[in-house]
């Protein structure tokens, strides 16, 4: 798989030295891995849940959650997050997880305005 980005786990490490082992074993892992969907995901990580459009992972014996979007039929990972374990128990990740979908009654269109020389 294709991971996209390192820079993003770089970033979260620096902040948090203890979470760059195992970030750097997930990364590793998931770069060699060749997978067609979550069943064989869980295989090498067992815990990893799927969360809306999210595939979560719990790192470091459950001190951080890592976010990633799986693109299995292009083979790419998109690295989505890093949290600590009090950021996840907040909750502010749930609203990017499963964005509500507005329906077209919803969404409130502006008129168009119309070029001076046409009033």
């Amino acid at each position: 798989m294709h991971v996209i980005s390192l820079k993003r786990l770089r970033e979260f490490w620096a902040i948090h030295p203890n979470a760059e082992r195992p970030l750097a074993t997930w990364y590793n892992e998931a770069k060699t891995a060749d997978w067609a969907h979550i069943a064989e995901v869980r295989t090498l990580f067992p815990n990893a849940d799927q969360v809306g459009k999210f595939t979560v992972y719990n790192i470091g014996g459950n001190k951080f959650r890592l976010f990633v979007a799986i693109h299995f039929n292009r083979g790419k990972i998109f690295v989505r997050d890093v949290l600590t374990h009090a950021e996840y128990d907040r909750g502010d990740w749930k609203k990017d997880a499963n964005p509500k979908r507005e329906s077209a009654h919803d969404q409130t269109r502006k008129p168009k305005k119309r070029p001076k020389n046409e009033r």
